[in-house]
């Protein structure tokens, strides 16, 4: 398997995934703009989306892939077709419960994770509302993301990446043409989650049956391969998923903030989330089965050459990322999002949000690498303890940012993308103090020639904004036209520089046994 070409292949469709997420992003805040009704439906999404990240990028694959394979390689497809319809009984299980309850508990859910909402009648009630229509989202993505771990199991990486473009077309659908028929018009988002986590399962059917993987449910509480999976899961989602519970946890405290912030800083998500996605989860993804199979070889110096791989195509593409989304913040924010009823001051907030979440880009991205190489040691309780470590860090941050330097809610934006960084080195130092990995020849080299690039793709970048006109003018058309002529330039430049220091896209190639 030729791990560049899955890397593109996977990378592609998450690319394809997030610009529609963000024409999705900004039919919402055109139609919405960034108030109480969108605060409310903001709220109501984070917990689904939550486990979306949590089980299609993270804990679910790290717990089930390595034994699923396992069940393959030495027992079989029917083995694993019994394994696989027993985890699948037990998680429809678990998650039927989990869902019935949520929707009973939505009042207290709501006041639990975003308290401030409890002193408006009307925000407080809409909330409740939306999120009981958005909780059965949790049953259908997880059940669409197990689909898709046994997808990239079969190597079918292409699909699972495919999917979450339907909650997208979902979403756009019923914000542009069904809005009207709701009462008030915001309900027609929630729907929109229910019916796209629907299609995102059902369309990932056909290529189970391709395979052969195509399974009912059934219930053997008993199986000890299903426990394996559950004693895995629980530390791995903990694990993996510190960022996601801080963005939890950062909504409390931007309920108590102005209205609005909330909005705000969900915007700005979306946009740090296009290279996260695109590049740390694809790496993350084909990295995983990669690893596991040369540390099961007991292959540890081809076990270190992946991991250095790995690290060296993420500082590649990750920190001219982190500099871009910085000094193209104002383009973005405004091109994408700066119409209708979302003002040139919500433009100007999500702005300040980006700018803090760029500081932690690199580190949201070294995560998704590092974390694998832990899990492919069948090892949970490193990462748990560095888990651990940083969920505490960022709170105290948060409070650092909020009451003592007063930085608001680009504070909390701060506050995550520091912890990332504190995650991403204690991982690092923890597999070099396990001798896991040993960094090859020349990164010192390396790094300079990457920062040459990146501060003339930054030149260039600030040079052709000094000429441009003021990002408010025009229409949509003519913003995100300027804005992709932007994007060319800086990646022109940057991969240019590149070029003549003698970068080759050939020295990044690199297989690994299918």
């Amino acid at each position: 398997m030729n791990l560049l070409k899955s890397l593109a292949a996977v990378s592609s469709m998450t690319m394809l995934s997030r610009v529609l997420g963000f024409v999705r992003d900004t039919i919402i805040a055109r139609t919405f703009g960034a108030g109480v009704a969108s605060d409310a439906f903001v709220v109501a999404f984070k917990l689904p989306n939550l486990l979306r990240r949590i089980f299609a990028e993270g804990a679910f694959s790290q717990a089930f892939v390595p034994i699923l394979a396992e069940y393959k390689t030495q027992q079989g497809d029917e083995a694993a077709r019994t394994f696989l319809a027993y985890v699948t009984g037990l998680l429809t299980l678990v998650l039927a419960l989990v869902t019935f309850v949520g929707i009973l508990a939505a009042p207290w859910i709501v006041w639990a994770s975003a308290p401030g909402f409890a002193d408006e009648v009307e925000r407080f009630a809409l909330t409740t509302d939306l999120l009981r229509i958005t909780f059965p989202y949790i049953l259908l993505i997880s059940l669409s993301s197990l689909a898709g771990a046994v997808l990239n199991t079969w190597n079918r990486f292409s699909v699972p990446a495919f999917v979450p473009t339907l909650l997208n077309l979902s979403m756009i659908v019923f914000a542009l043409f069904l809005t009207p028929y709701f009462n008030p018009p915001i309900m027609a988002l929630g729907w929109a989650v229910l019916v796209g986590g629907l299609l995102q399962l059902l369309f990932q059917l056909p290529h189970l049956r391709k395979i052969g993987m195509l399974v009912l449910p059934r219930l053997n509480l008993k199986d000890t391969g299903v426990w394996r999976v559950v004693r895995q899961m629980g530390p791995a989602i903990f694990g993996v998923s510190v960022s996601q519970i801080s963005l939890i946890i950062n909504t409390v405290f931007a309920s108590f903030l102005v209205a609005g912030s909330v909005s705000w800083m969900y915007y700005a998500d979306r946009l740090m989330e296009l290279p996260a996605g695109v590049l740390g989860v694809a790496l993350g993804t084909i990295l995983l089965p990669a690893l596991s199979k040369t540390y099961s070889a007991a292959n540890r110096d081809e076990y270190s050459r992946l991991l250095d791989w790995g690290l060296r195509l993420c500082f590649v593409l990750a920190l001219p990322s982190a500099v871009a989304l910085a000094l193209l913040s104002e383009p973005l924010t405004v091109s994408l999002f700066q119409y209708g009823k979302f003002s040139a001051n919500d433009a100007l907030m999500t702005q300040q949000a980006l700018m803090a979440y760029s500081v932690g880009l690199l580190g949201i991205i070294l995560v998704k690498i590092l974390a694998p190489g832990f899990y492919a040691q069948q090892n949970i309780r490193t990462p748990v303890r560095i888990a651990m470590v940083t969920l505490a860090a960022t709170q105290v941050m948060n409070v650092l940012f909020i009451f003592v330097i007063p930085l608001a809610h680009a504070g909390l934006a701060l506050a995550i993308g520091l912890a990332a960084c504190l995650n991403a080195a204690l991982l690092y130092w923890q597999l070099r103090k396990a001798d896991m990995f040993r960094p090859q020849a020349g990164w010192a080299a390396f790094l300079g020639r990457l920062l040459l690039a990146v501060l003339s793709m930054s030149a260039v970048l600030l040079a052709a904004m000094h000429y441009m006109p003021d990002w408010a003018e025009g229409d949509m058309f003519w913003r995100l036209s300027r804005l992709a002529g932007l994007v060319v330039l800086g990646l022109l430049s940057y991969f240019g520089v590149l070029l003549l220091l003698g970068f080759r896209l050939r020295d990044f190639a690199r297989s690994s046994a299918s």
